[in-house]
């Protein structure tokens, strides 16, 4: 069978983390319409008769890294390519323009020499387009693949091509023994980033670059039921007090929109009991 490791990158919003989650089948990565939603490189594993892809979805890159935080993301990103990768998936988002964040990736994606897929994304999207900007690149590329990962378009023809550069080799993961395909996550680190991708729909523009979330506790009830004890930290009291919301209505519809996305998932009744906390020095901590 044909098994091999992925890495995909891309400056912020452009679809990685969609791509991967509907690749799988579920959701493996969190989403948003915000930069910095995807914190740690998300490794998830497809598997069909074809054989293995273990996908790997990285940060976006950040053209300028103005804290501990962003410093760690570009940081994450590119060590990722230094490892034993097979192919790199290199996604642009044409209706946005080509800029110095976008220079920046494909600066780092030269230096690989590996084969290498440009992925075009959003060409659901007719207006505004960009694409002229990024012809000159194509041809720095192995091939040149259009889709939309957000309606599934054309994703049959990238994973073809996917596997047509993977070696032959025995599978890299045991999926028997897997209950969910993102393989560096266990379930308090799953809910904890679901719980900051509810905060940053929820959330107004410039909250959710202070804020993560921590799962102290997640036990099954004697009922069956799930009870999920949970915080989110955030760097200034200002902020705790827009998370919270007037009379708490905020945390209660982040805490709402938690508690139905899980049960959705588990078939099982859930508590979700979130606080918030203020810790100023949270970005440093970030390993």
């Amino acid at each position: 069978m044909k098994c091999g490791i992925v890495a995909l990158i891309g400056r912020p919003n452009t679809g990685k983390s969609t791509l991967v989650n509907n690749i799988i089948g579920q959701k493996v990565s969190i989403t948003s319409p915000k930069p910095q939603t995807t914190r740690f490189p998300i490794q998830a594993v497809f598997e069909d008769d074809r054989g293995q892809i273990v996908f790997v979805d990285t940060p976006g890159i950040f053209a300028r890294s103005s804290n501990p935080l962003s410093q760690r993301l570009n940081s994450a990103a590119q060590s990722e390519l230094s490892k034993n990768i097979d192919l790199i998936l290199y996604l642009v988002d044409h209706t946005r323009e080509r800029d110095l964040e976008e220079n920046r990736v494909l600066g780092i994606v030269r230096k690989a020499t590996i084969p290498k897929i440009m992925v075009i994304n959003k060409i659901d999207i007719k207006s505004p387009t960009h694409i002229i900007q990024y012809e000159f690149m194509k041809e720095e590329f192995s091939e040149v693949i259009e889709i939309s990962a957000l309606l599934h378009k054309n994703l049959t023809t990238l994973l073809d091509r996917i596997f047509s550069y993977l070696p032959q080799r025995p599978p890299l993961v045991d999926t028997a023994s897997l209950v969910h395909p993102g393989l560096n996550m266990d379930s308090k680190l799953f809910i904890a980033e679901l719980i900051r991708e509810k905060a940053y729909l929820f959330l107004r523009e410039e909250v959710p670059y202070t804020l993560t979330s921590v799962v102290d506790e997640v036990t099954e009830r004697p009922n069956s039921a799930l009870y999920i004890k949970a915080r989110i930290l955030t760097s200034d009291d200002r902020y705790k007090k827009m998370i919270i919301g007037e009379n708490g209505r905020m945390i209660r519809e982040i805490g709402m929109a938690t508690r139905k996305e899980m049960e959705t998932a588990t078939k099982k009744k859930v508590f979700v009991d979130i606080t918030v906390e203020t810790d100023r020095h949270w970005m440093e901590r970030m390993e």
